[in-house]
């Protein structure tokens, strides 16, 4: 290959897109991680509630890092940044865990993969952007490899399976209006501490819900294994993807590293067969392989 394509050289190529691969499965293990922790007498509210009170330490330890050693935030910035951290980590993240009761984390990951097509569909609905054939029809295929996974879904049975899907789409459209709207915010703050200012707005979110909703002794009382699953969800699904996704961008650019990402769904597809017993029927893997190839058509053209 042309040393033009590995600028910094091929090891550090091949690291920075090993880097966004492990991110990405890990970041959607978090599907199978709330499967297992469903088992046990656990709601959406708890489940997120402990994803985020395991995280808080770690964001909040980056944050207070960023916050002595640069420049301090507007009010404006401060503001938007609580924004979006409702927006796109807290509501997110509450209407994902939600639809996951009802649907296979295999169709989650599908339809949470579709962001990018909402985003392009939001830059044109809102900022008159251009949409090319080629991007239609990329949206096309990837909408048509969600809906056959769907259908097949409910054909297998499952009452709330609409109801999942519709939590899970709000999911979507919740992180692509995030995204949306951080852009400007990125350039201007950074990528790491726009990120643990979110998560930490996100994580505050969380808790003061579940002070409202629940008695909070029953935090205390739950079984090793939810704690423990928790643990996982928060370390290995919530801050070390973000992290290892930023370290991927930086080494290899944002838009390789997207295209890495696109194992998330293939991960989950297999990791719920192994762990959760979930089928793989060759229906899920034409569907998942058109998502695939409609979210690479759109990367390719951004590129």
């Amino acid at each position: 290959m042309s040393s033009k394509l590995y600028p910094a050289g091929r090891q550090l190529f091949l690291g920075g897109l090993a880097i966004a691969v492990a991110g990405a499965i890990l970041f959607s293990a978090k599907a199978i991680v709330a499967k297992l922790i469903y088992r046990y007498p656990v709601d959406a509210v708890m489940l997120i509630t402990f994803r985020m009170l395991f995280s808080l330490p770690l964001f909040a330890a980056v944050a207070l890092w960023k916050a002595r050693s640069e420049t301090p935030l507007s009010n404006r910035d401060r503001a938007r940044i609580v924004v979006l951290g409702l927006i796109g980590y807290y509501l997110s993240s509450f209407l994902d865990f939600l639809g996951l009761q009802y649907i296979s984390a295999g169709l989650e990951r599908l339809i949470l993969f579709l962001t990018p097509s909402f985003v392009l569909l939001m830059s044109f609905l809102f900022y008159r952007r251009r949409v090319t054939w080629l991007e239609w029809a990329a949206l096309l295929i990837s909408y048509l490899g969600t809906v056959l996974v769907f259908l097949h879904d409910v054909r297998l049975g499952g009452a709330n399976i609409g109801l999942g899907s519709t939590l899970v789409l709000g999911a979507a459209i919740s992180y692509a209006l995030y995204l949306m709207l951080s852009g400007e915010l990125v350039s201007r703050v950074g990528a790491m501490r726009l990120v643990a200012y979110a998560m930490c707005v996100s994580c505050v979110a969380c808790i003061v819900q579940f002070m409202v909703l629940r008695p909070w002794p029953v935090l205390l009382q739950q079984s090793a294994p939810v704690y423990g699953l928790s643990m996982i969800n928060a370390v290995f699904c919530t801050v070390l993807p973000v992290f290892l996704t930023m370290i991927a961008v930086a080494r290899i650019g944002p838009a390789t590293a997207a295209q890495a990402g696109m194992v998330g769904p293939v991960s989950t597809l297999f990791l719920g067969a192994l762990i959760l017993d979930e089928p793989v029927t060759a229906i899920q893997l034409t569907g998942t392989s058109l998502v695939l190839v409609g979210i690479y058509l759109i990367s390719k053209k951004k590129t």
